[in-house]
């Protein structure tokens, strides 16, 4: 370890001034207080960093759960949050066990960045109101609605809030564009906050501000015998199955990503337990319920912040926790001037990152059926909820697999010398045997017929006992038959000759 602290100390520190701010605003974003975000923050480098299966990845409150959070606490209150959220960290666990964690990465990329552009768009949405010192309404659509009266109230109700939000913006694009060599460890939305305070605080803005109370332990909430008796409503399943699903498919998206990053920088030894990190996950999350703080996933900001900046070990992360903890003991009242419309300036930039262009021209490549699962998932997320938009992009998904998996090409060549051939290429499934049925029925009586499989990815019993069928029927009208059938069964085990 000693040959590696000095560079995971300089890296921790890094992403520590990375979460600092997105703790916070996810927090806020969440409709939770600040505090909640800075305790997940904390476990998420204590605890999760010690037991994570992906050493160099940073785990934390995510904006991937922004919106379902938000719903979850205004349907049900912060306790039974904290209820669902601890069931959502049994699942993780359970899955880790189960060793599915692999499965989770088999996810089609439209529909996690559909996902996310989803999320995207309802994060600036709603935190578009939150820039002004507003409320965001009660659904995405609404907030998207709402947006022009919100931009009349900034103009002429709520100036104040509204420019220390332009300003922090400004100074995270021109930061993120101009900074110094020599500071580039510093993240462009930590600057913007700090712009936002010292603008605040010298002209003694009358706006809302962040408020962290003196000591965590009135924060720390166990859940109690009346919360944990919802455990009986199905819709605590349902939320709970919707958040160990969309943390854990993020999660393990950022860890695959870590590992390609390791990878490229040549690190072969930080290689991801996906398993193990699902459990990690859990592990964390599972506090998080049982204390009342935001639900956690691994993220790639703070986790690609993490190896840019030198990491070597897990240390990294676990020490960025203890910054955390640190800050909250020692200077709370320093968070206390931050302008809560520069936290949401932070997160519009979040969402609009989130919304990346790039992803659609990436699926464009694939076709276009790529795009429409990325586009209905996006629009289900924002239109109906997060986890309709999912199973949209899901279900869609699948409905491509059958099709493709329904594909065969038969072509039917003949000569002049009587003798015809077959070829056999996609999979012959019982949706395709009518096709298989035409090309026999043209072959010509009494010829010879080669049946080639050599580009055939499946073959169902369906199809076999036709060519069976209509095998034994040609050669009792003496015509004969060519067929490989040891390399067949070789080739389809499953299959009965």
């Amino acid at each position: 370890m000693s040959t590696t602290f000095g560079k995971d100390f300089l890296s921790s520190l890094v992403v520590f001034l990375v979460a600092l701010p997105l703790c916070l605003g996810v927090a806020v974003a969440s409709g939770m207080p600040p505090e909640a975000g800075l305790i997940t923050g904390i476990i998420g480098g204590l605890l999760v960093g010690f037991l994570a299966g992906s050493p160099l990845q940073v785990s934390g409150p995510a904006a991937g759960l922004v919106v379902l959070v938000f719903e979850l606490h205004q349907e049900h209150g912060m306790a039974a949050l904290g209820v669902i959220l601890m069931l959502a960290g049994l699942m993780q666990v359970a899955a880790g066990l189960l060793k599915t964690g692999q499965w989770f990465r088999a996810i089609s990329p439209a529909v996690v960045y559909g996902m996310l552009a989803g999320i995207g768009v309802l994060i600036m949405a709603g935190q578009f109101h939150v820039a002004i010192d507003a409320l965001p309404k009660a659904s995405g659509i609404k907030n998207l609605i709402a947006i022009p009266e919100a931009i009349l109230s900034g103009i002429f109700l709520q100036p104040n809030a509204a420019l220390v939000a332009l300003l922090t913006i400004g100074v995270m694009l021109a930061w993120n564009k101009f900074r110094p060599e020599g500071l580039k460890f510093l993240p462009g939305p930590l600057m913007g906050l700090l712009a936002a305070a010292i603008a605040s605080y010298i002209g003694q803005l009358a706006i809302k501000y962040v408020h962290i109370p003196a000591s965590l332990l009135p924060s720390l909430a166990l859940p109690s015998l009346q919360a944990l008796g919802g455990l009986s409503n199905p819709k605590y399943w349902t939320a709970a199955a919707a958040i160990a699903f969309i943390a854990s498919a993020e999660t393990l998206l950022s860890a695959a990503a870590v590992d390609k990053m390791t990878a490229a920088a040549g690190r072969r030894d930080v290689r991801t337990n996906y398993d193990r990190e699902l459990m990690a996950q859990g592990a964390g999350n599972l506090l998080c319920g049982a204390l009342g703080a935001l639900p956690m996933t691994g993220v790639i900001v703070r986790s690609s912040a993490n190896v840019q900046a030198g990491a070597q070990t897990r240390w990294s992360a676990i020490m960025h926790g203890g910054w955390l903890l640190m800050t909250v003991l020692l200077i709370p009242n320093v968070l206390e001037k931050i302008p809560t419309s520069a936290l949401a300036a932070v997160l519009v930039m979040t969402g609009w990152k989130l919304i990346n262009f790039e992803h659609v021209r990436k699926l464009r490549s694939f076709g276009w059926f790529p795009v429409i699962i990325y586009a209905s998932t996006l629009t289900g997320v924002v239109a109906i909820d997060l986890l309709t938009g999912v199973v949209t992009g899901i279900a869609l998904t699948m409905l491509k697999m059958m099709y493709k998996a329904s594909q065969l090409d038969v072509r039917l060549v003949s000569n002049d010398v009587g003798q015809s051939d077959i070829y056999l290429e996609g999979s012959a499934t019982f949706l395709r045997l009518p096709s298989l049925a035409d090309a026999l029925a043209l072959v010509a009586p009494k010829s010879e017929l080669h049946i080639h499989f050599d580009k055939l990815a499946y073959l169902d019993h369906s199809c076999l006992d036709l060519i069976q069928e209509w095998k034994k029927s040609h050669e009792d009208n003496g015509g004969k038959v060519v067929v490989e059938w040891e390399q067949l069964v070789q080739r389809f085990s499953s299959a009965k000759v």
